[in-house]
């Protein structure tokens, strides 16, 4: 059973998780467009830019955002005195974290949907007279609708497992930052607390398996009904 830290971690991580997700799926929707179907200079270091993460040691990522989203960064400097919004060793910074790294699997798996999808198709519909974002509303949101529940899927997942960049951009501070991954950690430093972290880790697994089976069935529906209408 878990502890009373425990549960907040795990409700951390699940608030992290969801907040994320929906903050990044919109945008991952448009950057997928921007570079499955547009045409435009500075592309290639656009689709660069949105896979850095990947390929950058997530460390090395939650320094950046450390550097530009801190309190004395340039970015977090103005949020909070714009906004009053503070990111660096808040659970929002870890949202911003799990934003970041989890944005190219996200894109990539819409980008791959919308590529799927006939352009002939669209044409067609811009002929007919349909203006642009009727076309992209009426057609080819509802035909990559599964690969966008694929690709807020991996997000939502890898939210719930991002570790470097977080503990590095806002720390673990159980009750505020301290995410199921933190906490595992934070466990395993511990003498005695194997037993304890062995029930987060199987919590993180039933979390991660859960979401992949939702995806999957949500993904058959949608692609019977789009088969069927």
């Amino acid at each position: 059973m878990l502890d009373a830290a425990g549960w907040e971690a795990l409700r951390l991580s699940l608030l992290v998780g969801v907040v994320a997700t929906a903050l990044a799926l919109p945008l991952a929707i448009w950057v997928a467009w921007l570079l499955a179907r547009g045409t435009f200079w500075g592309k290639s270091m656009l689709n660069a830019l949105v896979h850095l993460p990947l390929v950058l040691p997530p460390v090395v990522t939650g320094y950046l955002l450390l550097i530009a989203f801190g309190r004395t960064g340039p970015i977090g400097r103005f949020l909070e005195q714009t906004f009053g919004l503070v990111l660096a060793f808040r659970w929002t910074g870890a949202v911003l974290a799990a934003m970041v790294m989890g944005f190219p699997l996200m894109v990539r798996a819409i980008r791959l949907a919308i590529e799927a999808v006939d352009p002939r198709t669209e044409d067609a519909a811009r002929t007919l007279g349909a203006p642009g974002w009727s076309v992209f509303a009426t057609i080819t949101l509802p035909l990559i609708l599964p690969g966008i529940l694929a690709g807020g899927v991996m997000g939502f997942a890898k939210a719930i497992g991002e570790f470097g960049a977080t503990i590095t951009f806002v720390a673990n501070i159980p009750g505020e930052t301290q995410t199921l991954p933190s906490a595992i950690y934070a466990l395993l430093q511990v003498p005695g607390g194997e037993r304890a972290a062995v029930v987060l880790v199987f919590w993180a697994c039933a979390l991660a398996l859960g979401a992949v089976v939702v995806s999957e069935w949500l993904a058959r529906r949608v692609a019977r009904r789009i088969a069927s209408a």
